[in-house]
């Protein structure tokens, strides 16, 4: 804990000082508020000013020679979380803003964050980890308890910090050639139109990618399985293949996955929507076996993986099991989605722990 000197002085004797209360100024009619604010660093310019508000002798506090500012605390705190993608307000009251300076995936390292607040003095709080982001958008802030902290505390946060290159960074969406396949004998014969493709579609354009082309397969796993190696052939880096995934009969989508040569990492998902949901490799590439729900349901289980995906993250099945922690929709009328508790409790951590 810091121990703070504090003395009232005569103002022509408080410069460089640490103000220990606000000095209200009040214009009649127009203005009443703090002129100066408590933690303000006095300078030669605020004493005239503090004479003609009353102020002859002030409050303060002197800072030894182990102990540092709150607001310059503040930003060395921040810049020491800023990792790439983020940019620092200036510091108020202690208190520093962090900023998405790009669109990309909010990456937390939950480790080191909780050891920065394990810390005396220090407070650092962010959005939760695996948040998609817009470039200007508020994702963290930090703050300093008192108005003086010890430099010790102050170098300790920037060492936990150093450790993982920063605990708050926005990783870019890569702009990737996605592959769709439509699968049902109802869309390939035409008995139907498709309404799958356009969804799919949509949402991967969202994040800067680019649709390769949209194929439609009966349902027949080696058909499926010839496309999914055709797309990839073809320069795909996602293929993502629709429908035919419960367990119907007729729903040979995870079959032909299976014969395209794809290795399955997890079949189900603990999210609701998506519970039928399939994640699978072809090498590097991801094959994601969509459920029939991402088209009826605005936000599913493909709104938690696909912006990871878009990163260049590859999942696990691990990664998978973690969404069930809030893997549950609400199903509001109006979807808030990513601005509320769907899949955030179960975004998980995928930085190792920093040697702290």
């Amino acid at each position: 804990m810091s121990v703070m000197r504090a003395e009232t002085i005569d103002v022509a004797d408080a410069v460089g000082k640490v103000l220990c209360h606000d000095v209200t100024k009040i214009v009649r009619g127009e203005f009443k508020g703090p002129a100066f604010r408590k933690g303000h660093v006095i300078t030669e310019d605020d004493v005239g000013e503090l004479l003609k508000l009353g102020k002859e002798k002030v409050y303060v506090l002197e800072l030894e020679g182990d102990e540092v500012h709150e607001d310059e605390a503040g930003a060395r705190l921040g810049r020491a979380a800023a990792g790439p993608g983020i940019t620092c307000s200036a510091p108020r009251e202690s208190r520093v803003n962090l900023f998405a300076d790009r669109a990309g995936l909010l990456k937390i390292n939950v480790p080191a964050l909780e050891a920065v607040n394990d810390l005396p003095e220090v407070i650092l709080s962010t959005l939760p980890n695996n948040t998609p982001v817009t470039p200007g958008e508020m994702v963290a802030g930090t703050k300093v308890i008192p108005l003086v902290v010890k430099e010790a505390v102050v170098k300790a946060a920037e060492g936990i910090c150093a450790a993982c290159g920063g605990i708050v960074r926005v990783e870019p969406f890569q702009p990737l050639a996605v592959g769709i396949i439509v699968t049902g004998n109802e869309v390939y014969y035409g008995r139907i139109k498709d309404d799958f493709g356009p969804v799919l579609g949509q949402k991967v354009e969202s994040f800067g990618s680019e649709v390769l082309a949209v194929e439609h397969a009966p349902d027949d796993a080696p058909a499926i399985a010839r496309l999914i190696n055709s797309l990839i052939a073809r320069g795909a880096r996602l293929v993502l293949v629709s429908g035919g995934m419960s367990v119907d009969p007729d729903d040979v989508t995870p079959q032909g996955i299976r014969l395209s040569g794809a290795a399955i990492e997890k079949y189900g998902s603990p999210v609701l929507p998506g519970a039928m949901f399939l994640l699978a490799y072809h090498g590097d590439v991801p094959v994601l076996g969509v459920p029939a729900c991402g088209m009826f349901f605005r936000t599913t289980v493909l709104d938690l993986v696909l912006p990871r995906l878009l990163t260049g993250e590859r999942l696990t099945r691990r990664d998978i099991v973690a969404l069930a922690h809030g893997g549950l929709c609400r199903g509001c009328p109006e979807c808030r989605y990513p601005r509320c508790s769907f899949g955030l409790a179960g975004a998980g951590n995928s930085w190792s722990r920093p040697e702290i």
